[in-house]
This record gives structure tokens, sequence and C-alpha cells, in this order.
């Protein structure tokens, strides 16, 4: 568990949107993810209700990115409901 706290969110951020992903309100879920102690946990709640906050994800790959979405969830060893509701939240 050691090497998790080595891992930022800002690194996970940055692999996403290298990856083709926007972030909508970027400034507000990363301030949001600092305060957090858990902040995989807390990007997964935003994941799912961000968009009452302004928070989005948006993929303009029209998906021809997913296996460098999946790579980063995986380096970042996220759950599989993370990377399932992370998905959820790019379709709507």
């Amino acid at each position: 568990m050691g090497s998790l706290s080595n891992e930022s969110f800002e690194q996970f951020l940055d692999s996403l949107k290298k990856a083709g992903i926007t972030i909508s309100n970027e400034a507000e879920l990363r301030e949001r993810l600092a305060e957090a102690q858990r902040w995989r946990f807390a990007f997964q709640t935003l994941a799912a209700n961000g968009k009452t906050i302004g928070i989005c994800f948006e993929d303009h790959s029209e998906g021809r990115n997913g296996a460098e979405i999946d790579r980063a969830f995986s380096e970042f060893q996220f759950s599989e409901k993370t990377k399932a509701v992370f998905s959820a939240s790019l379709k709507h």
C-alpha cells in the first residue's frame, strides 16, 4: 500500500488528458481531490456525481483511446468498479 501514496492524482489526471479526455471544471476537480484523504474514492464519486457542480469528462476520440484510458486506470490501481463508473460518465 505504501506505493499508492507516491502516486498523485495530478499524474492520473494528466494521463487521462493525454489519452484524449477533456475535463470540464478541472480546477474544481483538482481542488477536491487535493483535499481528499482517499483521492481514488473521491475521483469515483466525482465521476459519478460531478455533473451537478460542473465536473464532466468527455472523450473526443470516439473511443479510439480506450486502451490508453484502461492503462491509466490500471497503472494507478483503480478498481473495475471505478473504471465502469468513469466509462458511464463519458456516455452521458
